[in-house]
């Protein structure tokens, strides 16, 4: 069962590691959230990975905050050095949760990589998307939100 839309955000709790400093709800308020959802052995991960430091460079001027949540699909995701390889070699520089034991993963009630879920300023869920074309599915929800502004 997907988290449900107008959600308030989930605590960020259980988190084997933070890269890039660790956040909590509290951090986040009155800013809105771009939680992202991607895995060390996920291909299509990977090739976003990219396009979501584009839109935290784009948006940072209007507040949108994003965080990354690394999501282990098997055992071998789990060994933290190669993640962290990962978050450097592809500049993700907003914090990153590694999330071993799935706890955030759970809160979320999330079981696709990659995936997006969208927060307004209030902290509620506005959108989520998963899969290939997660990416493009963000776009109008993200500008209807950063208008809020």
């Amino acid at each position: 069962m997907a988290m449900r839309l107008r959600t308030p955000m989930p605590e960020f709790k259980g988190v084997t590691e933070w890269v890039n400093g660790e956040v909590s709800k509290e951090d986040l308020q009155g800013k809105p959230v771009l939680v992202h959802f991607w895995s060390i052995s996920c291909g299509m991960c990977k090739t976003s990975l990219p396009q979501v430091n584009e839109i935290r460079e784009k948006y940072k001027d209007k507040g949108l905050q994003v965080i990354g949540v690394h999501m282990p699909r098997s055992e071998k995701d789990t060994e933290i050095g190669p993640v962290k390889e990962t978050i450097e070699k592809y500049e993700l520089k907003h914090p990153q949760a590694i999330d071993n034991q799935h706890n955030v993963v759970d809160a979320f009630e999330n079981e696709f990589v990659p995936a997006f879920y969208l927060f307004d300023k209030e902290g509620v869920l506005r959108h989520r998307s998963a899969g290939e074309k997660a990416l493009n599915l963000l776009q109008n929800p993200l500008n209807r939100i950063l208008g809020e502004e």
